[in-house]
């Protein structure tokens, strides 16, 4: 049996779940999230905590057990606690604004690249002085904040020289020597 599909899930209090046929809702006081559920995919609802069960031991179903149980566990901590990411931005004149739902990066370019956020993603950037720009994603739906953060680090990948480029905070970039002088 999948070891993460058969392990309940529990509900927090102030978190509402409902399940109609194969959709369930989580609801709470950071938002309201929906998943379509697999029909090879029970759930049972028994006071706080939820139960998955499957079909059959087919690899599909088996895999399909443990991938919505995770989801569902995904929603309720969105829901109740939010998601968040930082980005670090590092490199001699890159910088971060932001305006609304606008990021503005400035990476080295002839022009600023501009990103237009979902209005479901607050969007944060802090520049002090001495310190690389830290771009700041939060939600409450873990999937998108993570598809924003690789879209923003995906404009200017960390090299392996400098270690110029946009990184997630406390990534770790396996740098290179690079050339040694002649003889």
């Amino acid at each position: 049996m999948s070891r993460i599909g058969k392990s309940p899930v529990t509900i927090p209090s102030g978190i509402e779940v409902k399940v109609d046929g194969s959709l369930i809702t989580v609801k709470g006081p950071k938002g309201e999230l929906t998943q379509e559920v697999d029909s090879c995919v029970g759930l049972n609802i028994d006071g706080d905590t939820i139960t998955f069960t499957r079909e059959s031991d087919a690899p599909s179903h088996r895999a399909k057990h443990g991938l919505y149980r995770a989801l569902v566990q995904n929603m309720i901590v969105g829901v109740s606690e939010g998601f968040k990411k930082e980005l670090e931005v590092v490199g001699v004149g890159y910088r971060a604004n932001v305006s609304g739902q606008r990021l503005e990066l400035a990476l080295g370019f002839s022009h600023p690249v501009v990103i237009e956020l979902p209005k479901e993603i607050k969007v944060s950037a802090v520049s002090e002085k001495g310190k690389a720009p830290i771009v700041t994603l939060e939600s409450h739906d873990k999937q998108l904040v993570g598809q924003a953060a690789a879209k923003i680090r995906s404009l200017r990948k960390p090299e392996p020289y400098k270690g110029k480029g946009i990184k997630f905070l406390g990534e770790q970039i396996r740098r290179k020597a690079g050339k040694t002088a002649a003889k």
